[in-house]
Formats: structure tokens, C-alpha cells, sequence
């Protein structure tokens, strides 16, 4: 079976240690605040310029929450002041008007994505006000090109209110599940019924939306084997298109909302590697495919056609079908990826309205590749996509010769190659059944910036 290929607990156990989960090349921590504003303008300016300039892809950092959820570590709002974000939507829109200044009009705007935070916390006519401005200002694609996707907490809509977005343009729905067991709900605050859940799933397909994914999370507080198995029946039950099973990193150190949870109620660290094992076996055994990572898809799924034919790529999101695209990050702390650069707004809502409020845009730092790291970056990208790395293909991409310029690499990877993880040929580098869930520590092999046992990161599985 698939999943007894992909899952050997010895070989796991070995490998999990803390590194990137490559949404980018490089990564965040090499942002640096020299890059600034300038350069983020003249990023926008060379991408117009190109012989065939690239559609448009835009996320949107809704930061606000109604409670808080112990285990999470993003940037977020937590109020019950409505007001907030309703000041917050309106420097938004200028943000909005600011950069699609910046971009060719005859470009448009094929990818959408709202994240949090909790992107319901605006009501849904905030949410009509925020696409309309969208529109305006990016030119939205054709409705059979667009996937249009946000973030939705189920404590937060009605089954009305999912058919509204979607007469609002949003075709994808994820939501945010986590665990079914009212235990383990109680322990990181986030109290939802099934019941709710399989409402809302129904209506996003009476809706007519294409796609329906769930977010789980393993390794959360008073979580069992039985009692994870118990959600996985009932999610199998839903037939979402995708689902998402991140592991949770307990970082209470760094995450002050993660000190809110009781040191006993956390589980051992096998057990982590037990709820793993158990999802990958339930998953792969109801006919999802495991896409790489923590994604898992249903086989007509887009991800899983793209997975097959060659066109899988990652971003800030995750595994994405969108390849071609400039993105373009709107919101607090959001991050853009604009031609050959990476950017970063602030982190502050005080520092967001300062910098608008001045005529400015809210860009904190960056980052400007240099032909080293474009290199490296396909090369991670074909590996984390595609479980492959054709020599021939990035040799006539970069000019070089791959055995000469990645020697080093090669010899990181000898370890991994007698562990039965991948196969080094003359022609490429293959993953093995064995070595997909080992893809990131594979990845660092080629990471010209990772220092030595560097522990900023979570761990790779």
C-alpha cells in the first residue's frame, strides 16, 4: 500500500529535526530591511516590462479573531471591537488603490487568497467592499480562470452567509477543523460541533463551490490515536477535496497564547509520530493522494493533477496550481513574491496606517535573488514539487554543469541515498517511496544559507 511505502518510523524518528518548510527560496529570515520601498516599486516596474508579463495572484491578511485559539502562533487581532476592523478595511482599500497602481492594467487577477486571523470576522458586506476594490484595482480574470479561496471558521458563518460568498466570487472554502474531540477542543479553546461543520460543508456544495478543504492539526493536547481515528472517520465521512494535516509545534517560548496550555496535557513525542502514521494509513487508504508534505487530495482535485502533469509548485500557501503568477501581499505582515524578489508589509496595524496615512506603501523588508539563489530555488522546487531533479532540464536553465556546481549537495544526500530515501542517478535525482516525507530535509542539502543544526525552524516532520 502507499502509505506503508511512505511511512518507516526508524528512518522518521531520524531525520525529524527542525528546518524550512520552503514556501520560498530563500527564506524568510534572510528579508532584510534594506530592501525597501524603492526596490519593491522597481521589482513591480521590471515585472511590467517582460516579454509576457504574469497574471496576477494577491493575498489579503485579515489579522482579527473573536477568541483566541491557544495553539496558534500567526499574526492576529484578538477583539470584539467590530470597529477595528472596519478602520482596519478602510486602509486596506487604500493599500489596494496604492498597488495596483503599480501593475500593467491589461494584467489580471487569476488567484485570490484571504487569510487570518479569521477573514469572516468581516461581515460579508465588508467582504463585497474588499473584492470590488480588488476588482478595481487588479482586474479580476474571467471567472472560469479564477480560483478565489479564504480561510473560514465555522463558528463564524452561517450556511446563508457561505452562499453569499460565493455570489461574492469565491470559488474555494477551507475550513478550519483541527479536531472533532470536544476534549481536545476544550483544551486549545476552539469549542465547534460536527454538526456545524457538515452544515456548512453542504452548503458550500449546494453553493457551487469548487472545492472544499479541512485543516487538521496533530499533536494538539489530549490527543489520542483513538480519538484522532474518531475525527479522521468523520472528515473521510465529509469527502472533502482536500485536506490539510499540519503538525503542531509547541513553541510556548515564542508563542505567548501557547503558555495557555497545560504542560501534562501535552502528548509525548511518539505519539506525534503515531497520529502521522494513522493519517497517512487513513487517508491513502480512502483514496486521497498524498500530495507531499501535510496535503493530501482527491485524484480529480486540481493539486492532484497538477502533482501528475508537472505543474505543482509552492508558495506562501502551501502547494498551489498557480505557477505563472505575480503575488502580490496586502495586509499586515504579508508576503509578496513581485519577478525576481520577495517582500514583507509591517507587522504593526499602527505602523500599516502610518506608512498609508504618509503616501506610502506599508513594505518592511525583502529580498532581490541573485542568480545563485534562482538556481537553488528550482531545484528545491522541483524537489518539494515534483520528487524530482533532472539534471539535463537545470543545466540548460542555468548553464551550468549540476554535478560540478552541486558536489556538496551530492555529498549530503550519499546518507539519505543508503537510507533507501532517494535515488542519485546520472540523469537526475529521484525521491523514493520512502523518502517523501524526508522532502524538506532533503531540500536543506541545497540551502546555500541554512547554518548547522539551526533551530528557528519546526521540524520536518
Amino acid at each position: 500500500m502507499q502509505d506503508d511505502l511512505l511511512f518507516n518510523r526508524p528512518l522518521v524518528e531520524k531525520y525529524d529535526r527542525p528546518g524550512p518548510r520552503y514556501t520560498s527560496y530563500p527564506t524568510a529570515p534572510q528579508f532584510h530591511a534594506a530592501f525597501a520601498e524603492d526596490d519593491y516599486r522597481a521589482a513591480a516596474e521590471r515585472s511590467n516590462r517582460v516579454a509576457a508579463p504574469k497574471p496576477l495572484s494577491v493575498y489579503v491578511h485579515i489579522p482579527f479573531c473573536k477568541s483566541l485559539c491557544y495553539y496558534c502562533a500567526c499574526n492576529k487581532i484578538i477583539t470584539h471591537n467590530t470597529e477595528r476592523a472596519a478602520e482596519y478595511l478602510d486602509w486596506l482599500k487604500q493599500e489596494i488603490g496604492a498597488q495596483g497602481a503599480l501593475f500593467d492594467e491589461t494584467r489580471r487577477m487569476t488567484q485570490l487568497h484571504l487569510g487570518g486571523g479569521t477573514p469572516t470576522y468581516l461581515s460579508n458586506a465588508q467582504l463585497g467592499e474588499l473584492m470590488a476594490a480588488l476588482d478595481e484595482a487588479f482586474h479580476f480574470a474571467p471567472a472560469e480562470r479564477r480560483e478565489f479561496s479564504l480561510e473560514v471558521d465555522p463558528r463564524t458563518v452561517t450556511p446563508e452567509q457561505i452562499h453569499e460568498l460565493h455570489a461574492l466570487g469565491f470559488n474555494r472554502l477551507s475550513f478550519g477543523v483541527q479536531d472533532f474531540d470536544a476534549d481536545v477542543q476544550k483544551a486549545v479553546n476552539r469549542v465547534q460541533s460536527e454538526e456545524q461543520v457538515v452544515e456548512l460543508v453542504a452548503a458550500a456544495r449546494e453553493a457551487g463551490f469548487q472545492s472544499v478543504s479541512v485543516d487538521l492539526i496533530y499533536g494538539l493536547p489530549l490527543q489520542t490515536v483513538a480519538s484522532f481515528d474518531a475525527t479522521l472517520d468523520k472528515i473521510i465521512a465529509l469527502r472533502p477535496d482536500r485536506i490539510a494535516s499540519y503538525s503542531y509545534a509547541h513553541l510556548p517560548e515564542l508563542f505567548k497564547a501557547q503558555r495557555l496550555i497545560r504542560p501534562e496535557d501535552m502528548p509525548p513525542p511518539e505519539r506525534k509520530l503515531e497520529l502521522l502514521e494513522l493519517t497517512i494509513r487513513r487517508l491513502t487508504a480512502a483514496g486521497y493522494v498524498y500530495i507531499g508534505m501535510d496535503h493530501f487530495a482527491l485524484p480529480d482535485d486540481e493539486l492532484s493533477l497538477a502533482k501528475e502533469n508537472g505543474t505543482l509548485q509552492r508558495n506562501f500557501q502551501g502547494y498551489s496550481t498557480h505557477a505563472d503568477c505575480d503575488m502580490i501581499g496586502l495586509g499586515i505582515t504579508s508576503i509578496g513574491k513581485v519577478g525576481d524578489s520577495y517582500s514583507q508589509n509591517v507587522k504593526e496595524t499602527a505602523q500599516y496606517q502610518a506608512r498609508l496615512e504618509a503616501g506610502r506603501l506599508p513594505v518592511m523588508r525583502g529580498y532581490r535573488l541573485n542568480d545563485d539563489d534562482r538556481l537553488r530555488r528550482d531545484v528545491i522546487n522541483a524537489l518539494m514539487c515534483h520528487g524530482r531533479i533532472d539534471f539535463a532540464a537545470i543545466e540548460a536553465r542555468h548553464d551550468i554543469a549540476f554535478r560540478d556546481y552541486f558536489a556538496d549537495a551530492l555529498a549530503q544526500l550519499g546518507e539519505m541515498q543508503a537510507d533507501g530515501l532517494l535515488a542519485i542517478g546520472d540523469e537526475a535525482i529521484e525521491v523514493l517511496p520512502a523518502g517523501r516525507l524526508m522532502m524538506r530535509n532533503m531540500a536543506m542539502a541545497f540551502d546555500a544559507y541554512l547554518k548547522p543544526n539551526e533551530g528557528r525552524f519546526s521540524r520536518t516532520v
